[in-house]
C-alpha cells in the first residue's frame, strides 16, 4: 500500500475540493492507497495534528462545495518562515522539518495543489528530496504551461454577473461604474469579463493606461446620447508613467505587495475631468468563493486524477496541466519561470478594440 499526501496552499478558489475528492476517490478506490490530508498549507506539516487519514466519507457531498476542506494559507513558507527573536520578527529556514514530518509519516509522494507561489515552494522541497506532483491553482489564470487554471472560470462567472447588474443601476442613474477585480499582475479576468459583460473601458497591467483617454471615450459616450459607462479595471492596472496602487507594500523578500484601489482612483481622476457621478465596486473576495461551475468541478476532478497516474508513473516534478482539451504533464520548473500574461496585441486585445471597448490607450 503506498500512502501519499495532499495539500492546497495559497488562495482558495473554487474548484479545490474537487481535486481533494478526485485524488482521494482515485487513490482508494482504484489503487488501495491511503491519503493524508494536511491542513493550512505547508504549515500544516510543521504540526503532526494537522495531518490526517482522509477516507471517502471525507470527502462525500464537496464537490458543489468552494473552498477547501483542508484549509490553506498564502503566507506559509518554510524556507522563510517568520519567528519571533527579542522583540523582532525574523525569517528562517525550517524546510528540515517539514522533509522529516513527510518522513515520519511514511508520505511516498506528495500532491501540492497551489499556485505560482506554492509551486516555488514544492519546487524547492524537490531539491531537497520530497516527490512532488502540482496541481495548478488560481483564479488569475497566470500560470504559464496550462490554457486554463481551475477555479478561473467560476471567478469569471461571478465577475460578468456583476457587471449585468451593474449595468441596470448604472443606466438607470446616468453614472460611470467602476468594477474592480482580482487578477494581480495579469489582466486576464477583466478581459474576459469586460468582453462578456458588455463593458466599455477596460483597464489590465498588461497595458498601461492614459485618463485622459478614458475620459474623452466616456463623453464621447455621452455626446451619443449613452449617459452611462461600465469600467472593468484589473488590480494590477496602472496608469502610464505612473505607478501601482497598493493597500500594503512589500516589506521583505518573501513578502508580496497587497494590491488594491486602483478603481478609487480612476475614479478620482475621471472626477477633475468630467461632471459624471462615478460610483466604485471591488468586487473582492467574492470572486474566490461560491460553487464551482460545472467546468471548474471536471477539471479538478480530472487534474486530482491525473496527478495520481503521474504518481504511479513516478513521474516527479511535474503539473498537470490542460492542453486542448487533454489534460497532460509539464516540469513544474517551466510552469514557474514567469507568469502567463495577456498579449497586448493578442487577438482577444484585438477582438474587444474591435468591438468599441477602450483599453485605455
Amino acid at each position: 500500500m503506498k500512502r501519499i499526501g495532499i495539500l492546497t496552499g495559497g488562495g482558495d478558489c473554487p474548484g479545490l475540493n474537487a481535486v481533494i475528492r478526485g485524488v482521494v476517490k482515485g487513490a482508494l478506490i482504484g489503487r488501495g492507497w491511503e491519503v493524508i490530508g494536511i491542513e493550512d498549507g505547508f504549515d500544516g506539516l510543521l504540526d503532526q495534528s494537522k495531518c490526517r487519514l482522509l477516507t471517502l466519507d471525507d470527502v462525500r457531498g464537496i464537490l458543489p462545495r468552494g473552498g477547501t476542506i483542508l484549509g490553506t494559507t498564502n503566507r506559509g513558507n518554510p524556507f522563510s518562515f517568520p519567528v519571533e527573536k527579542n522583540g523582532t520578527t525574523e525569517f528562517i529556514d525550517i524546510s528540515d522539518q517539514v522533509v522529516a514530518t513527510l518522513k515520519e509519516l511514511g508520505i511516498e509522494a506528495l500532491i501540492v495543489v497551489g499556485g505560482d507561489g506554492s509551486l516555488k515552494i514544492a519546487q524547492e522541497l524537490m531539491r531537497k528530496g520530497v516527490p512532488i506532483v502540482a496541481v495548478p491553482k488560481t483564479i488569475d489564470n497566470d500560470l504559464l504551461e496550462t490554457d486554463v487554471t481551475f477555479g478561473y472560470n467560476t471567478a469569471l462567472e461571478t465577475a460578468t454577473d456583476a457587471i449585468d447588474k451593474l449595468h441596470t443601476t448604472a443606466e438607470s442613474h446616468h453614472r460611470v461604474m467602476i468594477l474592480e477585480v482580482m487578477g494581480r499582475y495579469a489582466g486576464w479576468i477583466a478581459l474576459e469579463s469586460g468582453i462578456a459583460g458588455g463593458a466599455d473601458v477596460i483597464l489590465i497591467p498588461e497595458i498601461p493606461f492614459e485618463i485622459k483617454r478614458i475620459c474623452r471615450a466616456v463623453d464621447d459616450r455621452r455626446r451619443r446620447g449613452r449617459r452611462f459607462s461600465i469600467i472593468v479595471a484589473a488590480e494590477g492596472a496602472y496608469p502610464r508613467g505612473g505607478e501601482r496602487v497598493v493597500r500594503k507594500k512589500a516589506e521583505a523578500a518573501h513578502q508580496i505587495e497587497r494590491l488594491g484601489g486602483i478603481g478609487e482612483y480612476v475614479a478620482r481622476e475621471i472626477g477633475t475631468c468630467l461632471d459624471m457621478d462615478t460610483r466604485v465596486t471591488v468586487l473582492g473576495h467574492l470572486q474566490r468563493g461560491g460553487s464551482p461551475t460545472t467546468f471548474d468541478r471536471c477539471l479538478g476532478s480530472r487534474f486530482g486524477i491525473k496527478a495520481l497516474e503521474l504518481i504511479e508513473k513516478g513521474a516527479f516534478g511535474q503539473m498537470v496541466c490542460l492542453k486542448g482539451r487533454e489534460i497532460r504533464s509539464v516540469a513544474i520548473e517551466k510552469a514557474v519561470r514567469k507568469l502567463k500574461l495577456v498579449n497586448p496585441g493578442g487577438d482577444m486585445v484585438r477582438a474587444a478594440e474591435e468591438l468599441g471597448i477602450m483599453l485605455g490607450r
